[in-house]
Protein backbone atom coordinates (compact mmCIF):
# COMPACT_ATOMS: atom_id res chain seq x y z
CA UNK A 1 0.00 0.00 0.00
CA UNK A 2 0.87 3.70 -0.49
CA UNK A 3 2.50 4.70 2.58
CA UNK A 4 1.81 7.96 2.32
CA UNK A 5 -1.36 7.57 2.45
CA UNK A 6 -3.59 8.60 5.37
CA UNK A 7 -6.63 6.70 6.61
CA UNK A 8 -9.29 9.22 8.85
CA UNK A 9 -10.99 6.62 11.46
CA UNK A 10 -13.65 6.87 14.12
CA UNK A 11 -13.02 3.87 16.00
CA UNK A 12 -15.54 1.93 17.99
CA UNK A 13 -15.10 0.04 20.52
CA UNK A 14 -15.75 -2.40 24.07
CA UNK A 15 -12.56 -3.21 24.87
CA UNK A 16 -11.87 -6.22 25.19
CA UNK A 17 -8.43 -7.74 24.91
CA UNK A 18 -8.78 -8.13 20.97
CA UNK A 19 -10.22 -4.68 21.10
CA UNK A 20 -6.91 -3.61 22.84
CA UNK A 21 -4.16 -5.16 20.24
CA UNK A 22 -6.63 -3.49 17.85
CA UNK A 23 -5.70 -0.24 19.26
CA UNK A 24 -2.10 -1.13 19.66
CA UNK A 25 -2.38 -1.81 15.87
CA UNK A 26 -3.74 1.31 14.71
CA UNK A 27 -1.58 3.43 17.02
CA UNK A 28 1.40 1.94 15.89
CA UNK A 29 0.27 2.58 12.11
CA UNK A 30 1.82 5.71 10.43
CA UNK A 31 -1.48 5.48 8.11
CA UNK A 32 -3.55 5.52 10.82
CA UNK A 33 -5.38 9.20 11.90
CA UNK A 34 -7.13 8.20 14.36
CA UNK A 35 -10.01 11.00 14.90
CA UNK A 36 -11.69 9.45 17.59
CA UNK A 37 -12.69 6.43 19.93
CA UNK A 38 -15.76 5.93 21.03
CA UNK A 39 -17.06 3.19 23.83
CA UNK A 40 -19.93 0.87 23.84
CA UNK A 41 -20.80 -1.68 26.64
CA UNK A 42 -20.08 -5.37 25.47
CA UNK A 43 -17.54 -7.08 26.41
CA UNK A 44 -17.84 -4.88 29.90
CA UNK A 45 -19.36 -2.05 30.94
CA UNK A 46 -18.99 0.89 28.64
CA UNK A 47 -17.38 3.20 31.42
CA UNK A 48 -14.90 0.19 32.21
CA UNK A 49 -13.96 0.58 28.44
CA UNK A 50 -13.42 4.07 28.01
CA UNK A 51 -10.83 3.77 31.16
CA UNK A 52 -9.24 0.22 29.35
CA UNK A 53 -8.79 2.91 26.08
CA UNK A 54 -7.26 6.39 28.08
CA UNK A 55 -5.00 4.28 29.82
CA UNK A 56 -3.55 2.15 26.95
CA UNK A 57 -3.23 5.79 25.08
CA UNK A 58 -1.50 6.85 27.76
CA UNK A 59 0.44 4.04 27.87
CA UNK A 60 1.77 4.20 24.29
CA UNK A 61 2.20 8.12 24.63
CA UNK A 62 -0.29 8.66 22.18
CA UNK A 63 -2.79 10.78 24.62
CA UNK A 64 -4.26 13.25 22.56
CA UNK A 65 -7.25 10.79 21.06
CA UNK A 66 -10.41 11.63 22.20
CA UNK A 67 -12.42 9.09 24.07
CA UNK A 68 -15.82 9.62 24.27
CA UNK A 69 -18.60 7.53 26.36
CA UNK A 70 -21.59 5.86 24.52
CA UNK A 71 -24.03 3.64 24.79
CA UNK A 72 -24.31 1.60 28.06
CA UNK A 73 -26.67 -0.54 27.26
CA UNK A 74 -28.31 -2.31 24.32
CA UNK A 75 -31.43 -0.86 22.12
CA UNK A 76 -33.66 -2.98 23.34
CA UNK A 77 -32.88 -5.59 25.18
CA UNK A 78 -31.27 -6.05 28.73
CA UNK A 79 -26.71 -6.15 28.82
CA UNK A 80 -24.66 -9.17 29.04
CA UNK A 81 -21.13 -8.72 29.32
CA UNK A 82 -18.39 -11.67 29.26
CA UNK A 83 -15.97 -10.98 32.13
CA UNK A 84 -14.98 -14.44 31.96
CA UNK A 85 -13.30 -14.51 27.92
CA UNK A 86 -11.59 -10.76 28.58
CA UNK A 87 -11.13 -10.82 32.59
CA UNK A 88 -13.41 -8.64 35.34
CA UNK A 89 -11.64 -5.12 33.75
CA UNK A 90 -11.56 -6.39 30.67
CA UNK A 91 -8.14 -6.82 29.39
CA UNK A 92 -7.17 -10.09 31.25
CA UNK A 93 -4.11 -9.92 33.82
CA UNK A 94 -3.17 -6.59 32.94
CA UNK A 95 -2.93 -3.99 35.06
CA UNK A 96 -2.46 -0.72 33.81
CA UNK A 97 -1.81 2.60 35.08
CA UNK A 98 -4.79 4.53 36.18
CA UNK A 99 -5.13 7.28 33.03
CA UNK A 100 -4.84 11.10 34.28
CA UNK A 101 -7.22 12.03 31.04
CA UNK A 102 -10.90 12.30 31.39
CA UNK A 103 -13.42 10.84 29.18
CA UNK A 104 -14.69 13.60 26.60
CA UNK A 105 -18.36 15.97 27.77
CA UNK A 106 -19.27 14.57 24.51
CA UNK A 107 -22.05 12.02 23.80
CA UNK A 108 -20.44 8.74 21.19
CA UNK A 109 -23.32 9.75 18.80
CA UNK A 110 -22.35 13.20 18.50
CA UNK A 111 -18.59 12.18 17.78
CA UNK A 112 -19.92 10.45 15.09
CA UNK A 113 -21.79 12.72 13.21
CA UNK A 114 -19.87 15.83 13.71
CA UNK A 115 -17.02 14.10 12.42
CA UNK A 116 -18.98 12.81 9.55
CA UNK A 117 -20.81 15.91 8.55
CA UNK A 118 -17.22 18.05 9.01
CA UNK A 119 -15.13 15.49 6.26
CA UNK A 120 -17.81 14.29 3.99
CA UNK A 121 -16.75 10.74 2.11
CA UNK A 122 -13.80 10.89 3.64
CA UNK A 123 -13.76 9.01 7.34
CA UNK A 124 -13.66 5.07 7.58
CA UNK A 125 -15.74 3.88 10.38
CA UNK A 126 -14.10 0.56 12.19
CA UNK A 127 -16.50 -0.77 14.64
CA UNK A 128 -15.42 -3.66 16.82
CA UNK A 129 -18.01 -4.05 19.23
CA UNK A 130 -21.56 -4.13 19.38
CA UNK A 131 -23.25 -1.84 17.00
CA UNK A 132 -24.77 0.33 19.71
CA UNK A 133 -23.73 3.67 18.91
CA UNK A 134 -23.62 3.51 15.44
CA UNK A 135 -27.39 2.46 15.21
CA UNK A 136 -27.54 5.28 17.45
CA UNK A 137 -25.92 7.80 15.82
CA UNK A 138 -28.10 6.98 12.27
CA UNK A 139 -31.08 7.48 13.92
CA UNK A 140 -30.29 11.20 15.00
CA UNK A 141 -28.50 11.75 11.33
CA UNK A 142 -30.09 9.07 8.54
CA UNK A 143 -27.45 10.22 6.20
CA UNK A 144 -24.44 9.12 8.29
CA UNK A 145 -24.04 5.82 6.07
CA UNK A 146 -23.48 7.83 2.87
CA UNK A 147 -21.19 10.39 4.72
CA UNK A 148 -18.66 8.10 5.35
CA UNK A 149 -15.98 6.95 3.60
CA UNK A 150 -16.53 2.92 4.34
CA UNK A 151 -17.71 1.05 7.05
CA UNK A 152 -15.42 -2.42 8.68
CA UNK A 153 -17.14 -4.00 11.23
CA UNK A 154 -16.08 -7.24 13.35
CA UNK A 155 -19.14 -9.18 13.46
CA UNK A 156 -21.24 -11.86 12.35
CA UNK A 157 -21.20 -15.49 11.49
CA UNK A 158 -22.40 -17.05 8.13
CA UNK A 159 -20.70 -20.37 7.45
CA UNK A 160 -19.12 -21.16 10.51
CA UNK A 161 -19.36 -22.35 14.30
CA UNK A 162 -20.93 -18.95 16.53
CA UNK A 163 -19.08 -18.33 19.42
CA UNK A 164 -21.97 -17.15 21.36
CA UNK A 165 -24.77 -19.82 20.81
CA UNK A 166 -24.14 -22.14 17.74
CA UNK A 167 -25.35 -19.66 15.50
CA UNK A 168 -24.40 -15.99 16.55
CA UNK A 169 -21.45 -14.16 17.01
CA UNK A 170 -20.85 -12.19 20.39
CA UNK A 171 -20.86 -8.14 18.85
CA UNK A 172 -23.70 -8.85 17.16
CA UNK A 173 -25.98 -10.96 19.98
CA UNK A 174 -25.32 -8.12 22.52
CA UNK A 175 -27.19 -6.24 20.54
CA UNK A 176 -28.89 -7.74 17.77
CA UNK A 177 -31.51 -4.63 17.25
CA UNK A 178 -29.03 -2.28 16.99
CA UNK A 179 -27.34 -4.52 13.65
CA UNK A 180 -30.40 -4.57 12.18
CA UNK A 181 -30.12 -0.97 11.78
CA UNK A 182 -27.19 -0.90 10.49
CA UNK A 183 -27.51 -3.25 8.20
CA UNK A 184 -30.63 -1.73 6.78
CA UNK A 185 -29.19 1.65 6.92
CA UNK A 186 -26.40 0.85 4.59
CA UNK A 187 -28.37 -0.55 1.99
CA UNK A 188 -28.61 2.76 0.83
CA UNK A 189 -24.86 3.38 -0.12
CA UNK A 190 -23.00 3.10 -3.62
CA UNK A 191 -21.15 -0.60 -4.40
CA UNK A 192 -17.91 0.84 -3.57
CA UNK A 193 -19.06 2.05 -0.19
CA UNK A 194 -20.51 -1.19 1.06
CA UNK A 195 -19.33 -1.63 4.51
CA UNK A 196 -16.77 -4.53 4.71
CA UNK A 197 -17.69 -7.29 7.50
CA UNK A 198 -14.80 -9.57 9.20
CA UNK A 199 -16.68 -12.64 10.64
CA UNK A 200 -15.85 -15.51 12.59
CA UNK A 201 -15.56 -17.44 9.48
CA UNK A 202 -12.43 -15.35 8.85
CA UNK A 203 -11.13 -13.79 11.98
CA UNK A 204 -10.99 -17.72 13.81
CA UNK A 205 -8.38 -17.77 11.32
CA UNK A 206 -6.22 -15.37 13.05
CA UNK A 207 -4.82 -17.50 15.77
CA UNK A 208 -2.04 -15.52 17.67
CA UNK A 209 0.15 -18.64 19.52
CA UNK A 210 2.65 -18.50 21.96
CA UNK A 211 6.05 -17.86 19.15
CA UNK A 212 3.53 -14.78 17.85
CA UNK A 213 3.98 -13.44 21.45
CA UNK A 214 7.89 -14.25 21.43
CA UNK A 215 8.32 -12.68 18.27
CA UNK A 216 6.46 -9.37 19.43
CA UNK A 217 8.69 -9.39 22.51
CA UNK A 218 12.28 -9.81 20.28
CA UNK A 219 10.51 -7.02 17.92
CA UNK A 220 10.56 -4.52 20.84
CA UNK A 221 13.71 -5.83 22.60
CA UNK A 222 11.91 -6.74 25.55
CA UNK A 223 13.85 -8.84 27.75
CA UNK A 224 13.76 -11.65 28.87
CA UNK A 225 12.31 -13.11 25.58
CA UNK A 226 7.90 -13.62 26.37
CA UNK A 227 7.45 -17.81 26.90
CA UNK A 228 3.62 -18.56 27.44
CA UNK A 229 3.25 -21.92 27.73
CA UNK A 230 0.01 -24.08 28.69
CA UNK A 231 1.90 -26.14 30.95
CA UNK A 232 2.53 -22.73 33.27
CA UNK A 233 0.18 -22.15 36.28
CA UNK A 234 -2.90 -19.91 35.24
CA UNK A 235 -2.44 -16.14 36.07
CA UNK A 236 1.01 -16.37 35.56
CA UNK A 237 2.60 -12.72 34.83
CA UNK A 238 5.36 -11.43 32.63
CA UNK A 239 8.21 -10.17 33.88
CA UNK A 240 8.80 -8.22 30.16
CA UNK A 241 11.15 -4.97 30.52
CA UNK A 242 9.03 -3.14 28.27
CA UNK A 243 5.57 -1.95 29.32
CA UNK A 244 3.65 -2.22 26.22
CA UNK A 245 5.25 -6.43 25.58
CA UNK A 246 4.31 -6.54 29.22
CA UNK A 247 0.61 -5.67 29.47
CA UNK A 248 -0.25 -7.20 25.97
CA UNK A 249 1.34 -10.44 27.41
CA UNK A 250 -0.49 -10.27 30.36
CA UNK A 251 -3.63 -9.62 28.41
CA UNK A 252 -3.28 -11.95 26.02
CA UNK A 253 -2.36 -14.84 28.16
CA UNK A 254 -5.89 -14.87 29.97
CA UNK A 255 -7.43 -14.67 26.94
CA UNK A 256 -5.36 -17.80 25.31
CA UNK A 257 -6.28 -19.53 28.96
CA UNK A 258 -9.71 -18.77 28.21
CA UNK A 259 -9.81 -20.41 24.31
CA UNK A 260 -8.10 -23.58 25.83
CA UNK A 261 -10.86 -23.65 28.61
CA UNK A 262 -13.97 -23.28 26.39
CA UNK A 263 -12.75 -25.33 23.47
CA UNK A 264 -11.71 -22.29 21.37
CA UNK A 265 -8.81 -23.57 19.21
CA UNK A 266 -6.75 -25.01 22.06
CA UNK A 267 -3.92 -22.38 23.66
CA UNK A 268 -4.13 -19.65 20.80
CA UNK A 269 -6.07 -16.06 20.83
CA UNK A 270 -8.31 -14.96 18.33
CA UNK A 271 -7.38 -11.38 16.88
CA UNK A 272 -10.76 -10.79 15.36
CA UNK A 273 -10.50 -7.16 16.41
CA UNK A 274 -7.01 -6.23 15.51
CA UNK A 275 -7.57 -7.76 12.04
CA UNK A 276 -10.30 -5.18 11.41
CA UNK A 277 -8.29 -2.81 11.76
CA UNK A 278 -5.56 -4.06 9.77
CA UNK A 279 -8.55 -4.51 7.07
CA UNK A 280 -9.79 -0.74 7.63
CA UNK A 281 -6.22 1.05 6.70
CA UNK A 282 -5.52 -2.06 4.29
CA UNK A 283 -8.83 -3.34 2.27
CA UNK A 284 -6.12 -5.68 0.11
CA UNK A 285 -5.53 -7.57 3.11
CA UNK A 286 -9.20 -8.70 2.21
CA UNK A 287 -10.89 -11.11 -0.43
CA UNK A 288 -14.71 -9.95 -0.15
CA UNK A 289 -18.07 -11.01 -1.85
CA UNK A 290 -21.01 -9.14 -1.95
CA UNK A 291 -24.12 -10.02 0.20
CA UNK A 292 -27.31 -9.03 1.51
CA UNK A 293 -26.87 -9.03 5.23
CA UNK A 294 -30.42 -9.65 7.22
CA UNK A 295 -30.31 -9.77 11.14
CA UNK A 296 -33.03 -12.50 13.28
CA UNK A 297 -34.35 -11.07 16.03
CA UNK A 298 -37.51 -13.43 16.17
CA UNK A 299 -35.83 -16.22 17.02
CA UNK A 300 -36.11 -18.11 19.87
CA UNK A 301 -33.10 -20.18 19.95
CA UNK A 302 -31.63 -17.86 17.02
CA UNK A 303 -31.98 -14.25 17.58
CA UNK A 304 -28.82 -12.71 17.00
CA UNK A 305 -28.03 -14.95 13.90
CA UNK A 306 -26.40 -13.11 10.58
CA UNK A 307 -28.22 -14.48 7.74
CA UNK A 308 -26.44 -13.55 4.18
CA UNK A 309 -28.14 -14.17 1.14
CA UNK A 310 -25.49 -15.13 -1.60
CA UNK A 311 -27.68 -15.74 -4.14
CA UNK A 312 -30.28 -12.21 -4.67
CA UNK A 313 -33.25 -15.10 -3.12
CA UNK A 314 -34.46 -11.79 -1.59
CA UNK A 315 -34.19 -9.39 -4.22
CA UNK A 316 -32.91 -6.71 -2.14
CA UNK A 317 -29.30 -5.39 -3.33
CA UNK A 318 -26.17 -6.61 -1.57
CA UNK A 319 -25.44 -4.23 1.73
CA UNK A 320 -22.38 -5.44 2.54
CA UNK A 321 -19.24 -6.82 1.79
CA UNK A 322 -17.86 -10.35 3.45
CA UNK A 323 -14.22 -11.14 3.99
CA UNK A 324 -14.18 -14.70 2.51
CA UNK A 325 -10.22 -15.15 2.88
CA UNK A 326 -7.15 -13.58 3.78
CA UNK A 327 -3.61 -14.05 4.77
CA UNK A 328 -3.35 -14.74 8.15
CA UNK A 329 0.96 -15.20 7.99
CA UNK A 330 1.24 -11.51 6.16
CA UNK A 331 -1.26 -10.17 9.04
CA UNK A 332 0.84 -11.60 11.97
CA UNK A 333 4.16 -10.02 9.64
CA UNK A 334 2.84 -6.53 9.87
CA UNK A 335 1.34 -7.05 13.62
CA UNK A 336 4.65 -7.94 15.07
CA UNK A 337 6.73 -5.77 13.15
CA UNK A 338 3.90 -2.42 13.86
CA UNK A 339 3.28 -3.13 17.51
CA UNK A 340 6.96 -4.25 18.29
CA UNK A 341 8.22 -0.88 16.88
CA UNK A 342 5.75 0.96 18.75
CA UNK A 343 6.98 -0.72 21.77
CA UNK A 344 10.23 -0.24 21.44
CA UNK A 345 9.30 3.25 20.61
CA UNK A 346 7.85 4.22 24.01
CA UNK A 347 9.51 1.78 26.33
Amino acid sequence: MDNHRTVPLLVDVDTGIDDSLALLYLMASPEAEILGITCTAGNVNARQVATNNLAWLELCDYADVEVALGAEVPVLQPLVTTEETHGPQGIGYAELPAPTRRISDRHATQVWIEAARSRPGEITGLVTGPLTNLALAIKLEPELPLLLNRLVVMGGVFNHAGNTRPTTEWNISVDPDAAKIVFDAFSAVPPERRPVICALDVTERIAMTPAHVAALSRAAGSTPEESLSLDDPPGTRSRGSNAVVRHLSDAVRFYMEFHRAYDQGGYVAHLHDPFAAAVALDPSLATTRPATVDVELAGTITRGQTVADWRGMWGRRPNAEIVVDTDPEEFFRRTIERVGALARRVG
